[in-house]
């Protein structure tokens, strides 16, 4: 079965989709998966931030207080917890997603697109590492087994895997995706949102009948 994920770094319920899916997927120990990770950006128009914390830059773009963002952000992390996820906001650093997208992009050429995108959400919702940091970059995508010298000529170039990026997000508009995380399986069935794992479950064995 081929499961195709369309996803931001930056989207908090795609991070516990990816543990409720996993979490599912164990439930499977004999089927052959594939998974496809896709790009997709919540805010591509997004500047880097740093001095701007995300519970000012939610309410700003919401409309809302800067209290009722940090009750949003306590619930969402609350839900983190519950999948086993550690969810850090006061340490987050704004940043624009895209630069991550085009390394996503090249790992997936490399069979390292699930490692790169583990990686890159430990490293926004937990770590509080900086997303458009060149050097950051580049020791995340070594961790995920990327060589520095791929991850640099993608950097230093402004084109490279852009189109890629590009592609998939045209795709998810041609097929409806209004929200990520959005879940494909075999071009069957698709779950929207960081759903139960009894979701995942369901839909899985409906697709493997």
């Amino acid at each position: 079965m081929k499961i195709e994920i369309w996803s931001d770094i930056m989207c908090p319920f795609c991070y516990i989709g990816k543990r409720q899916l996993e979490t599912a997927l164990a439930e499977f120990p004999n089927n052959d998966f594939e998974i496809e990770w896709k790009s997709f950006q919540l805010d591509p128009t997004i500047t880097p931030q740093p001095e701007k914390d995300v519970y000012t830059y939610l309410a700003e773009r919401k409309g809302m207080s800067v209290e009722q963002s940090r009750e949003m952000h306590k619930g969402v992390a609350e839900r983190a917890k519950s999948a086993g996820l550690d969810y850090n906001f006061d340490k987050a650093v704004i940043s624009n997603s895209l630069e991550s997208h085009r390394i996503i992009q090249l790992a997936k050429t490399k069979k390292l697109g699930d490692e790169m995108e583990e990686i890159f959400f430990k490293a926004y919702f937990t770590e509080g590492r900086d997303l458009n940091d060149g050097p950051t970059l580049i020791e995340l995508a070594e961790k995920a087994g990327l060589s520095k010298n791929d991850v640099l000529e993608v950097l230093e170039s402004e084109s490279l895997y852009l189109k890629e990026v590009q592609s998939d997000i045209k795709e998810a508009q041609e097929i409806g995706v209004q929200g990520v995380p959005f879940f494909v399986f075999d071009r069957k069935y698709a779950v929207s949102g960081a759903q139960p794992v009894e979701a995942f479950v369901q839909t899985i064995k409906e697709g493997l009948k």
